[in-house]
């Protein structure tokens, strides 16, 4: 099964860059990584740049609008993602909980949906 690993987390919580805490941020993000490749159950997975980057899309009426920035109203941002291919749920959180914003942000795991089970291409 894929589970998609959500990286939320509040800016003003993170480690400021450049800082030790930050670094050691980053040296779990590498040692997941390792580990979940090691593992074979890494898929992909990357940082996103800030929300203030994003730009949000919608259709009200047939009308296409966009907005900048991210849609909804939140203190936690999402900042990156795992994909991984692990046989259960409690597996995914084994994996989600070697993630470093698990200490100060929230992890979502969230299964994926399969629109082609038997890997046909019709």
């Amino acid at each position: 099964m894929k589970y998609m690993l959500l990286i939320y987390a509040a800016p003003d919580r993170e480690p400021a860059y450049g800082t030790p805490e930050f670094d050691e941020m980053m040296a779990g993000f590498a040692a997941t990584s390792e580990k979940m490749n090691a593992d074979g159950v890494m898929i992909d997975g990357e940082g996103l740049q800030g929300s203030e980057t994003a730009t949000s899309l919608r259709i009200t009426a047939g009308k296409v609008e966009t907005m900048d920035g991210p849609f909804a109203e939140t203190r936690e941002h999402l900042g990156g993602y795992y994909v991984i291919d692990v046989p259960d749920l409690d597996t995914a959180l084994r994996y989600a909980e070697m993630i470093p914003v698990a200490h100060f942000g929230t992890i979502e795991v969230r299964p994926l949906m399969d629109y082609n089970p038997a890997g046909s291409l019709t």
